[in-house]
């Protein structure tokens, strides 16, 4: 079975709001209204069934204290997240202590500082509200291993706040090699504010 998290778009440590907005963009973006008479009503129709059943065992999982779909808090390897090599660090962020998450962090040798480390350290920042640091350290994650899907998530994510929150702000030309899919995360993100749907952990 797929990884929820991946279906949604989201990482793992996302907070339970990220996950509803997440939901609700794909939710209305995969509406059957949206396909009426439409050759891709079939996919949609499925591509919806897996979002809610991803979003349903997501809470489903939070709801009994877990916030990861596997027995480790991690995944293997192909298109599935890689194996964590902060645990502990993870564990205080899902359970909001962002200090000693900070804390452990911090005490890790510059030369030993991978994307993951920059990522975790974006997420403390993220928590706190402070988005303009949290986005150099997605960044820096990104740049270290843009093929993994949790760090460009986190990025994109970023990126699509900040073009909401800032018109003026070009995620094209932002010299990381965007894609139009990060304008349309964009789009998506300024969609929640219908908050068409109600489904609530």
């Amino acid at each position: 079975m797929k990884n929820p998290y991946e279906v949604l778009g989201v990482s793992e440590t996302a907070s339970d709001e990220e996950i509803k907005t997440a939901y609700r963009n794909l939710a209305k973006k995969y509406h059957p209204d949206n396909y009426n008479d439409s050759p891709l009503a079939d996919v949609a129709e499925e591509k919806m069934k897996e979002v809610n059943e991803a979003y349903d065992r997501i809470c489903d999982m939070r709801r009994n204290g877990s916030h990861s779909s596997s027995q480790t808090g991690s995944y293997g390897t192909g298109n599935s997240y890689s194996r964590t090599s902060y645990p502990d660090v993870r564990q205080y962020i899902m359970n909001g202590r962002l200090d000693d998450a900070m804390e452990l962090l911090n005490g890790i040798p510059d030369t030993n500082r991978d994307a993951e480390w920059y990522f975790l350290m974006g997420m403390i920042f993220s928590r706190k509200g402070w988005n303009d640091q949290a986005y150099s350290y997605f960044q820096r994650a990104y740049q270290m291993d843009p093929s993994n899907p949790e760090f460009s998530a986190a990025f994109n994510n970023m990126n699509a706040r900040r073009a909401y929150s800032n018109p003026g702000y070009n995620t094209v030309g932002n010299g990381m090699g965007c894609s139009g899919c990060d304008i349309c995360t964009g789009m998506l993100c300024a969609n929640c504010l219908c908050n068409c749907c109600s489904r609530g952990c």
